[in-house]
């Protein structure tokens, strides 16, 4: 039940936890693009690599920052966390990514929503609420930033996430066809979601 959780904002000390549970819910996506990042970190591995990007300071303008995040805890460790922030209206001076790998999901992209680019339980811990208590911290954050909307994405092919959202009130919006890289985890269509806030 998911009242074995306790949940609580990020902490900078938390970068490294994120980043593990980041690169679960990614499904290899974020593997790719700290592996784009490698000139800027010299002499890391891509975990470490997502450490240092999670540990960023510069409060929720940061958007991939730890202060974008919520843990979830049991028995005192890390068992999960999300990863969200309101979309912002496109740049129309914005190119896109300029990478076709990350074309699609740069092109799947709901703006005046609360986005959810990351959410995962540890396996331990999965199946037991902790992912349905997430979604209501991000409904309950929406709300608070004035947001009518959550949206995330997922690979069609990962049929538990699919069936969680589904269950909690999201809806395809758009697809896009995954381009295939050895370091995604999935081929088929990447699917954009969205739910109300309620």
């Amino acid at each position: 039940m998911a009242e074995e959780f306790t949940y609580r904002n990020a902490r900078k000390e938390d970068a490294r936890a994120i980043a593990e549970l980041f690169q679960i819910s990614s499904d290899g996506v974020a593997d790719y693009v700290w592996n784009t990042l490698t000139p800027d970190y010299p002499g890391l591995s891509l975990i470490e690599i997502g450490e240092q990007r999670y540990a960023r300071e510069g409060g929720k303008e940061v958007a991939f920052s730890y202060a974008n995040c919520v843990i979830a805890e049991a028995a005192g460790q890390v068992a999960g966390m999300m990863h969200a922030y309101p979309m912002p209206e496109p740049d129309p001076q914005d190119d896109g990514p300029g990478d076709p790998v990350l074309q699609p999901y740069a092109e799947l992209e709901l703006p005046g929503s609360l986005y959810i680019s990351g959410l995962a339980m540890h396996e331990d811990f999965r199946n037991k609420g902790g992912g349905t208590a997430l979604l209501e911290i991000a409904r309950d954050t929406a709300r608070s930033e004035g947001l009518d909307r959550l949206s995330l994405l997922v690979f069609e092919q990962n049929e538990a996430a699919l069936r969680l959202y589904l269950r909690e009130g999201f809806v395809e919006i758009d697809r896009r066809a995954v381009v295939p890289h050895k370091f995604i985890h999935f081929t088929g269509d990447v699917i954009m979601m969205a739910a109300p806030v309620g």
